[in-house]
């Protein structure tokens, strides 16, 4: 599996706009786009600046193509970017995903009492 990762900034006050917009457009042609595994949209606050990341995952990087075009590695805009983002990164990041776990199973993990975990000797 590949992942394929997108960063974006966009003032704050635009932020709410701009996750609705990713939504809409994106997101939903990701999911759309026969190969996709799966999307998760991040977003992080910090004072005017909101920053955005995309981690698509994908079967092949013929799948990705699907999606972006013969180039791959060029980032994928909508018109209505123009009126929320900062600035446009020409190029995406593609990682092999060397694991792939589970999130419902992560949020069944006892609690801790604060200490760090233990570690795990084979």
């Amino acid at each position: 599996m590949i992942a394929r990762v997108w960063r974006g900034r966009t003032p704050a006050a635009k932020a709410d706009a701009y996750a609705a917009l990713l939504e809409r457009t994106g997101l939903s042609d990701y999911r759309a786009t026969p190969g996709n595994r799966g999307v998760l949209a991040l977003r992080r606050v910090q004072g005017d600046i909101a920053e955005f990341e995309l981690i698509s995952f994908w079967e092949s990087f013929e799948a990705i193509r699907r999606f972006a075009g013969a180039d791959e590695e060029k980032a994928f805009y909508y018109p209505e970017d123009d009126d929320f983002l900062l600035e446009k990164e020409p190029r995406v990041a593609h990682y092999e995903v060397l694991a792939n776990g589970s999130f419902a199973k992560a949020g069944r993990r006892k609690e801790t009492d604060g200490r760090a975990p233990r570690r795990r000797t084979p």
